[in-house]
């Protein structure tokens, strides 16, 4: 399915038409992952975000109870603009969905967090292959060994993302991303994969698996679904997120973040 716009593909998920991954749609514009709790909960989350600014970079929150985007993708629909949402209850993964709007409550707050996604676009103009996209898949994304800074009730490991690149393209692609700080900015670890937690770069905690071809060395950035492995260690009684690498698609363009952020 093709789209020529943002608003487009956020259509097509409100209609149930496109419920894949969104990686490589609508490539100048940024994506963003979503985290919804109830109100109670969301000054923790908020301070959790604050205090972990590289997987949890903040580009909008929503009044309690107003499903309806202002800044990012004005009047895009949280509870039914996105591919499909996971559904956690007590820190654990109990639904995914397609449409969470049964569940919306009163007090939900929604955040919209950045994606790296939206930093894969500038890699490609910069002829620096992307390993999933190349292949049609999602990306791979692993749990580490990294302790997120606990703030409040929230607390967890960093979830990060990995694009196999050989050593002059990640060198580019760091150059290139430490300008997007709002979508994760720079790596935060290559090379080998044990020294940050992770065993078997063929059995990704989420997505799927990328071969590393010989001569290439993995990349890896912090991941905005690090919040679901907060929600798994914090345990609200409700969150609700994206599903891993089904993203909401916004109407701000990357070259934005770069000036506005």
């Amino acid at each position: 399915m093709m789209f020529q716009s943002p608003a487009d593909v956020r259509a097509a998920c409100r209609r149930g038409q496109w419920t894949n991954v969104t990686a490589g749609l609508c490539g100048s514009f940024a994506q963003a992952n979503l985290a919804i709790l109830p109100a109670d909960w969301a000054f923790d989350f908020l301070r959790f975000c604050q205090a972990n600014p590289k997987p949890c970079p903040v580009l909008e929150v929503t009044d309690p109870g107003d499903p309806l985007l202002k800044r990012i993708a004005p009047q895009a629909d949280i509870r039914t603009d996105l591919p499909r949402y996971r559904v956690y209850r007590d820190g654990q993964l109990v639904d995914e969905v397609l449409d969470i709007t049964s569940l919306w409550q009163d007090d939900f707050v929604g955040f919209l967090i950045g994606c790296s996604f939206s930093f894969e676009a500038e890699l490609l103009a910069a002829n620096i292959p992307v390993r999933h996209i190349e292949l049609g898949t999602n990306v791979p994304m692993y749990r580490t060994n990294v302790s997120c800074h606990p703030a409040g009730r929230f607390r967890g490991p960093m979830v990060v993302s990995m694009r196999p690149m050989k050593a002059q393209h990640a060198i580019e692609a760091t150059i290139i991303t430490s300008r997007l700080p709002a979508v994760h900015g720079a790596p935060v670890h290559l090379g080998d994969p044990s020294l940050i937690g992770i065993k078997d770069l063929d059995k990704p905690d989420y997505g799927d698996p990328a071969p590393v071809y010989p001569g290439e060395i993995p990349v890896f950035w912090a991941c905005g679904v690090t919040p679901q492995a907060a929600a798994l260690a914090s345990k609200p009684p409700i969150m609700i997120t994206h599903a891993p690498g089904h993203m909401l698609v916004t109407d701000l363009r990357n070259d934005e973040l770069v000036r506005d952020w």
